[in-house]
């Protein structure tokens, strides 16, 4: 998983290995604070096993969360780019193993692989992407057809065969998901509720079975 990470596209096999073996690994408990908002950025990180929830605070203490990531995915690099503090709050949802990599470490990589540099701007711009995406949800989609298009987004990423659907083990609270979507928690428990009502999907501890993903399609629209 650690090689699918975009900071390797442009590495062979034995160069890959080499970098992964210099990496400083951090394990975690769910629960646990990697960084805060506003702490000085150094290095990236990239996820081993497990999940890292990226969020944001307001002044009166209300959370927003940007971001769920998951194996063979990576964050912090901006530091690399903009030097400065970090934008957000990385949290772990679900027991997880990084590899860290030190920006100066980083930046000697670049230089004898110019390739790699072209791989990092590209997985920040598609983040980009996906937050434009997310600020037209908020604008011009409806708390159903965000949550809809929520749990595709985890499903795509987290969900793995059933035998009644896709089982997507999320390891989200109900107010997590909530914050992900950018709702309050009552709006979206109503919409889960309606959408198992229909018979779309199944609501499991931290986790959802889709029954029905053509409809949650449809409904995402």
């Amino acid at each position: 998983m650690i090689r699918k990470a975009p900071l390797f596209a442009a590495l062979d096999d034995e160069e890959a290995a080499t970098l992964i073996s210099s990496m400083t690994t951090t394990h975690m408990e769910r629960g646990d604070i990697l960084f805060h908002e506003g702490d000085q950025g150094d290095r990236l990180y990239v996820i081993g096993e497990g999940k890292i929830k990226l969020g944001r605070s307001s002044a009166d203490g209300r959370e927003n969360l940007v971001a769920i990531l998951g194996p063979g995915e990576m964050f912090g690099e901006l530091s690399l780019f903009d030097p400065g503090p970090r934008t957000m709050t990385a949290t772990a949802v679900a027991e997880t193993t990084l590899l860290g990599l030190g920006n100066e470490s980083l930046q000697e990589i670049l230089t004898k692989h110019p390739g790699a540099a072209a791989t990092l701007l590209a997985a920040l711009a598609r983040r980009l992407r996906r937050t434009n995406d997310t600020l037209a949800d908020l604008v011009f989609t409806d708390v159903p057809g965000r949550v809809a298009k929520a749990l595709l987004d985890l499903s795509a990423r987290f969900g793995r065969p059933a035998e009644e659907g896709v089982l997507v083990a999320h390891d989200l609270t109900q107010e997590e998901l909530a914050q992900l979507v950018g709702a309050s928690r009552e709006t979206v428990n109503k919409a889960l509720a309606d959408f198992a009502t229909r018979g779309w999907l199944r609501l499991e501890a931290r986790a959802v079975l889709l029954l029905d993903v053509e409809r949650l399609k449809r409904r995402a629209r």
